[in-house]
């Protein structure tokens, strides 16, 4: 698990964007060019399929309570499913961007699944904006307000893009954050004679 700023984040964050839409994955929705599961963003406050864990890295261990680093790459893993926000390089089926799926297997996929936290400061705080890089195709985790028609009706086309706008920027809305831990602490506050 990661955290954030005084309050750190552990298990489960709603992450939303500028555009209105958190990044809600269904199980049951549509499958992408690549025969992945959608990951789409919806507008409901209360929709439970909103809400994703922060985790170390492929192959790496993340001490609940540890912040994280503006810089640092992290997984999202979806808390439903047990799925990670993965991309590839597949086109998007309703933007023509880089294609957003979900991968994996309780929390175990590949080193796709990897993203980089882009933020001011040293850590990504509770309360700022953040943009997800994608480790391997340095896109940026983006939601532009296309809309699926049936069967899931009014979702919006999460994927990535190749530049920065106000389209890719995230922010946490609503979970559970860990405090600090000690030995964090403890260095923040240790000063020399």
């Amino acid at each position: 698990m990661l955290p954030i700023d005084s309050g750190t984040p552990a298990p489960e964050r709603r992450k939303r964007s500028r555009h209105g839409g958190s990044g809600s994955h269904r199980l049951a929705t549509v499958l992408t060019a690549s025969g992945q599961q959608s990951v789409t963003g919806v507008s409901a406050v209360d929709d439970s399929n909103s809400y994703w864990r922060v985790r170390g890295k492929t192959s790496t261990v993340c001490e609940r309570g540890t912040p994280v680093k503006c810089g640092q790459s992290i997984r999202l893993t979806h808390i439903n499913t047990g799925r990670n926000l993965h991309s590839h390089h597949f086109t998007s089926p309703l933007s023509g961007n880089q294609e957003v799926s979900a991968f994996g297997e309780d929390g175990e996929g590949d080193y796709l699944d990897d993203w980089t936290v882009l933020c001011s400061g040293t850590y990504w705080v509770q309360d700022g904006e953040v943009r997800f890089k994608h480790s391997s195709t340095d896109m940026l985790l983006s939601v532009t307000g296309e809309q699926y028609g049936r069967p899931i009706h009014g979702q919006k086309e999460v994927h990535g893009m190749s530049y920065s706008n106000q389209n890719n920027n995230w922010k946490v809305m609503e979970g559970i954050f860990m405090k600090p831990s000690e030995l964090l602490k403890t260095d923040s506050y240790h000063a020399e004679l």
